[in-house]
């Protein structure tokens, strides 16, 4: 039995994403949640509200116990590219590419 959040098209780099998902990767849930309100990263302001979409799902449509949750898979995709430009001197172009990324969390109750 897994209860999986999912997060499309957040804001974010994958790049910068992939960091903190694998400080949070295996750990119990509640230690997950610690260490996602503790790290100053821009990543975890997305985590932190996915990890408690995931608790609640399992809770809510699964019926698992919350205190036995555990983060057992945790994955990034990058999403669609915003692609702007910025001129600069003498009539050329600078390309900016916003990024932008798919987030997928799974937990899982440990036996």
């Amino acid at each position: 039995m897994e209860a999986r959040a999912t997060v499309k098209f957040a804001r974010i780099s994958p790049r910068k994403v992939e960091i903190v998902l694998d400080l949070i990767r295996n750990q119990p849930a509640d230690k997950a949640m610690a260490i996602l309100k503790h790290t100053p990263k821009a990543a975890c302001e997305y985590l932190e509200k996915l990890l408690k979409s995931a608790m609640a799902n399992a809770e809510n449509n699964h019926s698992m116990d919350v205190s036995k949750l555990y983060v057992a898979e945790c994955s990034v995709c990058p999403g669609p590219i915003l692609k702007r430009i910025r001129p600069r001197d003498h009539g050329r172009a600078y390309h900016i590419y916003k990024r932008t990324s798919h987030i997928t969390l799974v937990l899982r109750e440990a036996e």
